[in-house]
This record gives structure tokens, C-alpha cells and sequence, in this order.
């Protein structure tokens, strides 16, 4: 991708339906590009009568310069889609937008978005959750809590994952009691990341629902992150139950289980 030319990296950018992965490496070498003409043909991509055009645009613009992006580039970036996000009606552009202004962790996301946080579109609620995800401030966690309790199961997973993890830093009895109503999901995962973010803040609630999870028939990953993180001794003969035969289980997960028990040994020591 990288030897193409302009026109024809936004062309492949624009094909196939949202998640086309050669779509998605044009937009990448995008990114990686950078400079004035890339910013300004995704600015024209915002400003299109095609709602396919502006979230494309939308897309490029979320990471435009890659890692060696500069604070002015990133400023010019929230600017465009802070301005176009007013205009917009269309619920797939929005959430691109949403997704968008948090890769550049704009601030002004947030008082942009949160109108956005009862939008009858999952696709524009899960957009407020990206945009929300790096910031800390009260408007932004609690519409992060309130959707926690999302009609949708994939903003719900997104904004408990917000919470439990990636705000980690921030502990209220609100946001503790937002993850602990996450433990009754029947998605294993969504209830995982309930698991980590409570076990995170040494809430001693967690103990008995992690307990029952890493005793079942199945366990994920996050059960095990979890027990480590909680630091409660009790948890690690569960964890020694879990070792088996290196066919049981996939690299990653016994790479995990081995670190929490090491961890927790550690600690009885």
C-alpha cells in the first residue's frame, strides 16, 4: 500500500462495506502517510454529499500522521469533525465521528457527544462511548455508567470496558456499583470486564461472583486477570485447577494463568 498513489489509497478506502480489511489497510497507509494532501483530501471526504464518503473521512482523519502526529495536526483533525458532527444526521457517520474524536482524545468530545448518549442508534451510542473512553471528567464517566446499562450488548461491553479498566484511576460508589450490576450478563466477556474493573478497585463484592466464574466449566481470561488483580489467596487453589495439559488451552491464556499464580504465590510467601 505503501508505493500507491493518493487516488488511488482513497479509492480502496471507499470500497467494500465498513469493515473491508483492504479498505482498512488503505486507510492505515493513510495514517501513515500523513501530510497537507492527505488532510485535505479527507477533509473533502467529510464535506461529501455521500454519507459512505464522510465516514470514511472521518476514518482517516482519527489517526491521521500515525504515532508522529503533532499537536497542531491532531487540533486541525478535531476541528474538521467537531464542525461537521453538527451537520450530521446520518447514525453510521456519527459513530465513525464519535470513534474518531476519541483516537485524537479531544476534550471538546465530550460536551459534543454527550447529546448523543440517548440517540435511538446503537452505532452512535457505541461512537459516544469511544469518544468518551480517554477522559476522566465527571460529564464523561457518568455517560460511560449510563451506558453501562445500554440496551445493546456491544455498548454495554465497550462502556464497562471504559470503566473497569481504562479508567482505572477513578473509583466512586456509582461507577463500582455500575460493574458489580454487570456481573448478572450472560455474555462471559461483558461479565469479565465487570470482574477485572471491581477486582481493579479491591471490591470486596467481586470476591463470591469471581469465585462461582473461575469454578465453572469454562473460564475466561478475564476471571484469571481478575484473581490476580483482587490479591485474595483464597482464589488460588481455583487457579492450580486450572493448570492442565498444554493442549487444554490456548498460549495466551496459560501465559496468564501462569502470571496470576506466580503473582498470588508471591504474595503468600
Amino acid at each position: 500500500m505503501t508505493d500507491r498513489a493518493l487516488p488511488e489509497l482513497i479509492a480502496l478506502a471507499l470500497q467494500g462495506d465498513e469493515e473491508d480489511e483492504t479498505a482498512w489497510e488503505a486507510i492505515r497507509a493513510l495514517h501513515d502517510r500523513g501530510g497537507d494532501e492527505v488532510f485535505e483530501a479527507a477533509v473533502r471526504l467529510l464535506h461529501s454529499p455521500s454519507s459512505r464518503e464522510r465516514g470514511r473521512g472521518a476514518d482517516i482523519l482519527a489517526q491521521l500522521g500515525g504515532r508522529k502526529r503533532s499537536p497542531g495536526l491532531v487540533t486541525k483533525c478535531a476541528d474538521e469533525i467537531l464542525s461537521a458532527l453538527t451537520r450530521e444526521q446520518d447514525a453510521a457517520v456519527l459513530g465513525s465521528m464519535g470513534t474518531a474524536l476519541g483516537h485524537l482524545r479531544e476534550p471538546r468530545a465530550v460536551s459534543a457527544l454527550q447529546p448523543l448518549k440517548g440517540h435511538p442508534d446503537a452505532d452512535v451510542r457505541m461512537g459516544v462511548v469511544m469518544g468518551m473512553m480517554p477522559h476522566r471528567v465527571p460529564t464523561a464517566i457518568q455517560t460511560l455508567i449510563e451506558l453501562s446499562r445500554d440496551a445493546d450488548e456491544d455498548v454495554r461491553n465497550w462502556a464497562t470496558f471504559s470503566l473497569g479498566t481504562q479508567a482505572e484511576e477513578m473509583d466512586t460508589p456509582e461507577l463500582r456499583d455500575a460493574l458489580f450490576d454487570r456481573l448478572t450478563e450472560s455474555n462471559m466477556e461483558l461479565r469479565g470486564e465487570a470482574l477485572v474493573g471491581l477486582a481493579l478497585r479491591k471490591d470486596p463484592r467481586v470476591l463470591e461472583p469471581l469465585r462461582r466464574e473461575l469454578e465453572g466449566t469454562e473460564v475466561v481470561v478475564l476471571a484469571v486477570e481478575a484473581a490476580r488483580a483482587l490479591e485474595d489467596l483464597s482464589l488460588l487453589p481455583l487457579l492450580l485447577r486450572l493448570r492442565g495439559p498444554a493442549d487444554k488451552a490456548d498460549s495466551y491464556f496459560r501465559g496468564v494463568l501462569a502470571g496470576a499464580i506466580a503473582h498470588l504465590e508471591g504474595l503468600a510467601r
